[in-house]
């Protein structure tokens, strides 16, 4: 789930991505083109009912692709991201228009 909250000045936007893991992974960290796709810069908090979120603050008017990766190996896309498009490894980046 994607949550957008614009700042008032209107060039920042804080996005609570919030993951609910079906997969029942123990971490999660969100990585995408926003953090150089860094495995340590936004790891997510695991919620009491299992699922994970983190806010990150974007800058408006682009997207971003980003992904989830759960127990450090297993990359998994938000379903309701804003979009996909594909990547170089022959899947899908999920995308967030802010």
């Amino acid at each position: 789930m994607l949550k957008k909250n614009y700042l008032k000045k209107g060039q920042t936007c804080r996005v609570t991505f919030k993951y609910g893991n079906e997969e029942n992974a123990k971490t999660a960290v969100l990585v995408g083109d926003f953090n150089d796709w860094n495995m340590e810069a936004c790891p997510m908090k695991r919620l009491k009912e299992g699922s994970f979120s983190v806010t990150v603050p974007l800058t408006v008017g682009q997207s971003y692709r980003f992904r989830y990766v759960l127990d450090g190996h297993t990359w998994v896309n938000e379903y309701e991201a804003d979009s996909y498009i594909g990547n170089t490894f022959g899947g899908d980046d999920s995308l967030v228009s802010v």
